[in-house]
């Protein structure tokens, strides 16, 4: 069954296979016959020419007197040549004392002398004679060659003839010497086509043996050559189907379908990295969208509750009515803050222009030294920086990573056993800013979600402090706009330190 549907794809029109099999046997059949047609003129000539040049040596070897008496002879009686009942009649006739009779079977004999007369001396009786113009056996005359040409004409029956002509002697005859003159043969070269046409049949045949084996030999050769076409043709069914781990066999014996396979599977990485980005990012989307609705609830009921206590009737009583008001400011101050750091993200994530400029960032720091220690409280605070550490950045954005980092590092540390140090160091690339407190460090399985939205590491500790988890997400992507990057190394109970990294 599968051999049958492999043959019923070879005899579909527009498979490669019908293609390549059609087109090789077009080129072959072209070949063999153009190898046939050349063999034809080449043979054709050939035995023309050896046909030619046996009737010369047969005309050569008769003596120059026989052709002398053949001119003299004055009819069929007195030839040499003479058909072949009486050739034998004459030979018979030899015994009792007659000269001797020549007969040349199949050739058509005829004198000409110096001045181009034609006379014939010998034909058979289904041929038709041959005479030229007397100019054309004088210019023959004039060549002085004992080899002469040999032409291909027709008779007056439109039989082809074979006409050879051998030169005997030159000038005027000479009696004693033998005849000189031109010797004309003629024969038919039916016999030699007869040979020809057989030839070019058992070659026709032959070919056609051949292209039959050939193909069937081709077949399988074929089939197995198309066999890697065959397994792509296979794989892509599979992809189609939504299986993008699928991946081609990328060494098959065959370079062109290796480059082919590697090209594909180079592209079916970059889809299936495509699509799970994609997909991610949806993700990213649903948690953040379900997030940010969480984060945006819990205000908007707290509000809610409080505006339900005073409408029944707590606005008429000062102590419940001051308590609900700070409430709601406290709740309406947390909407605000995760708005406008929405609004922030979202105007990251379009990657926003900076007004980057070269500053020295140990200055940058120094600005900030005594905001950072009012934010610190009783906790200890390091400054460690070294100076004329230049760097391109947009300083209003790089001062609020700083600011972020650190009240991150404040939230996290003991109120007045708590230490936070800034370090700010040179480095090949550039700069390095690092965070670093003695809190209680975070856990392996947290440091690599600390950079996603809205996560925390402790929900209700976060809530007390006003937090939405959006800190470092912020903090993420403004240093990545610079260029840069942002790392954690911490150890549960030792303390974290967040560090950044920016060219100069």
């Amino acid at each position: 069954m599968k051999t049958r549907g492999w043959f019923a794809a070879v005899l579909e029109t527009k498979s490669l296979k019908f293609q390549i099999l059609s087109r090789t046997l077009l080129v072959m059949s072209a070949l063999l016959l153009l190898i046939g047609v050349f063999q034809y003129v080449f043979m054709q000539q050939f035995m023309f020419q050896n046909k030619a040049e046996t009737i010369r040596n047969q005309l050569a070897a008769l003596p120059p007197n026989v052709w002398l008496r053949a001119e003299l002879g004055g009819d069929k009686s007195t030839s040499p040549f003479l058909p072949r009942q009486d050739f034998m009649r004459n030979n018979r006739q030899d015994n009792f004392g007659e000269g001797p009779r020549i007969f040349v079977p199949d050739l058509t004999i005829a004198l000409i002398d110096d001045k181009g007369t034609y006379k014939l001396v010998s034909s058979q009786d289904e041929q038709s004679t041959l005479e030229l113009d007397k100019e054309e056996y004088v210019r023959i005359l004039q060549k002085r060659t004992k080899k002469q040409e040999h032409l291909i004409m027709k008779d007056s029956k439109g039989n082809e003839q074979l006409i050879v002509f051998h030169q005997i002697g030159g000038g005027e005859p000479d009696r004693s010497r033998g005849y000189q003159g031109l010797i004309q043969a003629s024969t038919s070269t039916a016999p030699i086509k007869d040979v020809l046409l057989r030839q070019l049949l058992t070659f026709l045949f032959l070919s056609m043996l051949a292209m039959v084996i050939g193909l069937l030999g081709f077949l399988p050769v074929l089939r197995r050559t198309l066999v890697p076409l065959s397994n792509l043709v296979d794989t892509v069914k599979s992809i189609d189907s939504g299986n993008l781990n699928e991946r081609f066999p990328d060494h098959q014996g065959q370079a062109e379908m290796d480059r082919l396979a590697t090209s594909f599977n180079s592209m079916l990485e970059r889809l299936e990295f495509s699509f799970e980005a994609e997909k991610e990012a949806k993700e990213q989307m649903r948690r953040f969208a379900a997030d940010a609705s969480h984060e945006l609830r819990t205000p908007l009921t707290s509000i809610h509750g409080f505006l339900e206590v005073l409408l029944r009737g707590a606005y008429q009583q000062p102590e419940p009515l001051l308590k609900a008001l700070k409430s709601m400011h406290g709740e309406s101050v947390r909407i605000n803050k995760l708005v406008e750091d929405l609004l922030l993200l979202a105007r990251l994530d379009r990657t926003p222009s900076f007004h980057k400029t070269e500053v020295a960032m140990d200055d940058v720091l120094h600005e900030m030294e005594h905001q950072l220690r009012l934010l610190a409280g009783e906790r200890g605070v390091t400054f460690l920086l070294e100076p004329e550490t230049l760097c391109h950045c947009d300083p209003d954005k790089i001062k609020q990573v700083i600011l972020n980092l650190f009240h991150n590092a404040v939230q996290h540390t003991h109120p007045e056993t708590g230490e936070v140090r800034v370090l700010l160091t040179k480095t090949d690339a550039g700069v390095e800013i690092a965070v670093r407190d003695n809190g209680p460090g975070i856990a392996p399985e947290h440091i690599a979600h600390l950079f996603d939205r809205f996560y925390r590491i402790d929900s209700s500790r976060a809530r007390r402090s006003g937090g939405a988890g959006l800190g470092l997400s912020i903090t993420r992507s403004i240093v990545e706009l610079h260029g840069g990057s942002i790392h954690v190394e911490s150890s549960v109970g030792e303390g974290s330190a967040f560090i950044v990294r920016l060219p100069g």
